[in-house]
């Protein structure tokens, strides 16, 4: 019996903390969060004076600042600037995290006649435009060919439901006559020109360019997670666009900032 007595106290002592690591672990596992991304501290910054920041955990160098906006459980973190840092991010933040959706905010370059610096633009649809084969007749955009033998090129789709919760947000925060609806197009360039604007608008009915929305769009679809993507004009990504942006891409960041709380206020009372 005292041999019988000692196994079970040696049993105790290791299991029972096991035990309770695993249940608080578990409870944090639990805990679905709504993620939001962007590219830089300017599109976040303002939400992260707004939220109550239980912990910050760091994964490769990127952080991830967890707690409560709005009384909404979320995870607000910087991707860092292009497809590469965006779509790394977010893989890492769904291995990592219980993650419902993810909703992508920050700064654009407008691409419409009608559109301005500081209007909306809420995503439709997504592409790569820098994806494809580069051939003796120019560059060929992938379109989505299987027999091209990859798949980058092809369009991404947000979620309907997330999507127009966005938008109606953004016609809330800004008014209707400042929020589009449409493409968006991404690429690994920072776009100042007004002929390569054109070919954008032409060849995919584009509505702004950015450097991360489709590469995020890329990893919630192999994560089956949905997600919505925000972005504020800080220029027209003509010509001018390096002045503009530097003019108005702080507030364009905090147009979109605000967008997202009223997101988070119609998701609570859901």
């Amino acid at each position: 019996m005292k041999c019988k007595s000692v196994i079970a106290a040696i049993l105790v002592a290791i299991f029972i903390p096991v035990l309770l690591s695993a249940c608080a672990g578990g409870n944090n596992e639990a805990k679905e969060y709504t993620a939001i991304v962007s590219a830089m501290d300017n599109e976040i910054e303002h939400l992260l004076k707004e939220a109550d920041i239980e912990r910050v955990e760091t994964i490769a160098g990127t952080q991830y600042h967890i707690g409560t906006l709005r009384k909404q459980p979320v995870i607000i973190t910087k991707a860092g600037i292009g497809k590469v840092r965006a779509a790394s991010c977010t893989s890492a933040m769904f291995n990592k995290f219980q993650v419902s959706r993810v909703v992508f905010t920050g700064i654009a370059g407008g691409i419409r006649d009608d559109e301005h610096v500081l209007d909306q633009v809420i995503a439709t649809r997504l592409l790569q435009h820098d994806y494809g084969t580069m051939s003796n007749d120019g560059f060929i955009w992938n379109s989505g060919d299987p027999g091209a033998g990859y798949n980058g090129g092809e369009f991404y789709y947000p979620d309907k439901e997330l999507t127009a919760l966005a938008y109606k947000a953004a016609v809330e925060v800004v008014g209707k006559e400042h929020v589009f609806k449409g493409t968006i197009a991404t690429g690994d360039q920072f776009v100042a020109s007004q002929s390569y604007v054109d070919k954008l608008e032409k060849e995919y009915d584009a509505f702004a360019c950015e450097m991360e929305g489709a590469a995020v769009a890329v990893v919630c679809e192999q994560y089956e997670k949905p997600f919505a993507v925000i972005r504020a004009l800080s220029d027209k990504a003509d010509g001018k666009a390096h002045d503009s942006y530097t003019d108005f891409g702080d507030k364009a960041g905090e147009h979109s900032s605000r967008i997202v709380l009223k997101m988070l206020e119609y998701l609570g009372s859901e």
